[in-house]
């Protein structure tokens, strides 16, 4: 793993840190629609204590699609949010810090240029990291929703430009740590990109909707390395982890909050028969009427309904009853790897001290 280096100043060198504080680690990531940061420390084995979260809409991949290169509007914006990240990196003295860049750059005939204007511009250097990585991240920080009492999960990471798809087989699986991946996949269709290619008009309708269903829906079925876990869905021994913001919102609004709240979304189960009452709800309604709704917003009204569009395709070839939402993914996966790389390295340091005293 390629450890991208903290913006300028964000490291405890100069100005060290109590003996007794918790070090801080942080995760950015810098997606096709978000860009999101998470600060944490250490807190016992496999878990942290979040001690700053970011997050703020940049839409850089907005316009890709038909053009092939990032805009400038675009860019202007991710820039300013990443301004904002690099000060809070800087001022929680963040010791190690991983920064990755997603579909949007991948795609980007201007994304690795982007990349280097951001790094002179924020001293953040961000990593285009691979969609196989992405996948395996994303399993990587949803580790605690995974039933372990299932057969097999889906994972399902919908982002702004493409989803990922990772079938974690837990026949046979230890109890903790990592399960095998039996296979993944990576479509370059997400909300950003299936919105845009499937404007709403005025009003949204049941056929708009379902050319968005059947457009994933032929991505993702011609996909058949998955196809040894086939029976395990047929029989309904298996279930479903959905992370984005999309299946987030359709969490809110199935629990009719009153504003958005993590802690009750985070980690719930819902059906798919409630999937699909949300989106219906949804689908009865204006965009205008969308925004208002307080775990939707502005922001999100023009692709929550491609966000239920990529959840129901999935659902549909890869029948699960039980739906698991989840408000965390990529960058917890990112703290976790960094988190255990610092525990691996102290391990080592030991059993080399303890070797080097056997010598003497």
């Amino acid at each position: 793993m390629t450890e991208a280096p903290s913006a300028p100043g964000a490291t405890t060198r100069g100005r060290e840190k109590p003996a007794n504080e918790q070090p801080c680690y942080g995760a950015l990531d810098l997606g096709t629609n978000n860009c999101r940061l998470l600060i944490a420390t250490p807190h016992g084995a496999g878990a942290f204590r979040v001690v700053e979260a970011y997050s703020r809409i940049v839409r850089l991949g907005e316009g890709l699609t038909q053009s092939g290169r990032l805009s400038d509007a675009a860019m202007e914006r991710a820039l300013a949010a990443l301004k904002v990240s690099a000060e809070k990196i800087r001022r929680r003295r963040v010791v190690r810090l991983r920064a990755i860049a997603t579909q949007a750059c991948r795609m980007a005939e201007n994304g690795p240029a982007f990349i280097e204007r951001v790094f002179d511009e924020t001293g953040l250097r961000l990593q285009i990291i691979a969609p196989q990585e992405e996948a395996r991240l994303s399993v990587a920080g949803c580790l605690n929703l995974i039933d372990r009492t299932s057969d097999a999960a889906l994972v399902v990471d919908v982002g702004g430009g493409s989803t990922e798809l990772s079938w974690v087989d837990l026949r046979g699986a230890p109890p903790v740590g990592m399960p095998p991946l039996r296979a993944w996949l990576s479509v370059p269709i997400g909300v950003v990109t299936l919105a845009e290619r499937f404007p709403e008009g005025e009003a949204a309708t049941e056929s708009w909707f379902r050319a968005m269903v059947d457009t994933v829906k032929a991505q993702v079925g011609a996909f058949r390395r998955a196809d040894g876990l086939r029976e395990v869905f047929d029989a309904d021994r298996a279930h479903l982890i959905g992370t984005s913001g999309a299946i987030t919102s359709l969490a809110g609004l199935h629990l009719d909050l009153p504003r958005y709240e993590r802690s009750r979304v985070d980690g719930i189960w819902m059906s798919r028969d409630e999937c699909d009452a949300a989106a219906g709800r949804l689908l009865r309604v204006t965009a205008k009427e969308r925004a208002q709704e307080p775990c939707i917003g502005p922001d999100r009204a023009d692709l929550v309904l491609a966000g239920a569009a990529i959840l129901q395709a999935v659902q549909e070839l890869w029948p699960c009853t039980r739906v698991r939402v989840a408000d965390r993914g990529l960058r917890e996966g990112i703290l976790l790897s960094l988190m255990a790389d610092r525990d691996g390295r102290r391990r080592r340091r030991r059993r080399g001290g303890i070797r080097q005293m056997a010598m003497q």
